[in-house]
């Protein structure tokens, strides 16, 4: 059974609606930022603090074990994009979910306490966007905007997986 794989920016709703989509579908949910963690015996801080080359390769040698699961929702770290052998790894291994959301909307939602990029500050994340939006449209199979209800997106994702899936 193929991989559900949601990808974007911090604040687009992949731990939230990644959860309740699992849940829906009983399938397990993992996070891939704890478990770089847990890969690494380091926090995510402390890998950028080494470097942020240092947290990327921990980033791509988890998503390598974690693309080799089966029939998992899995919530990718927002630079996930930034390498093209997770992108490959993640594709070949399920259904790549874009969570698109504008910046306006996640600047008032996101801690930036535990997010080292968006430490920054607000202008950080239109950066980010800018960066990586075309990243993230080249990665995803598909696109959904998480743009209303919690209740109103999870509807559409569980819908563009059936239709994508069959499930």
């Amino acid at each position: 059974m193929k991989n559900i794989v949601l990808i974007g920016l911090p604040g687009r709703g992949k731990t939230t609606l990644g959860r309740y989509l699992a849940e829906m579908l009983q399938r397990d949910f993992i996070d891939a930022d704890p478990e770089i963690e847990k890969d690494t015996g380091k926090t995510i801080p402390e890998l950028f603090t080494i470097s942020e080359d240092c947290f990327r390769q921990a980033e791509t040698a988890t998503v390598l074990r974690l693309s080799r699961l089966e029939g998992k929702v899995l919530a990718m770290g927002g630079g996930v994009v930034k390498r093209p052998e997770n992108i490959t790894a993640l594709r070949s291994s399920g259904l790549v979910i874009f969570l698109d959301r504008a910046p306006a909307e996640i600047v008032g939602d996101v801690d930036t306490s535990y997010r080292p990029l968006l430490s920054q500050g607000a202008r950080k994340v239109y950066d980010l966007y800018a960066e990586r939006e075309q990243l993230y449209r080249q990665a995803a199979d598909v696109i959904v905007v998480n743009h209303g209800t919690l209740k109103s997106v999870l509807q559409e994702l569980l819908t563009t997986v059936r239709e994508k899936m069959g499930e």
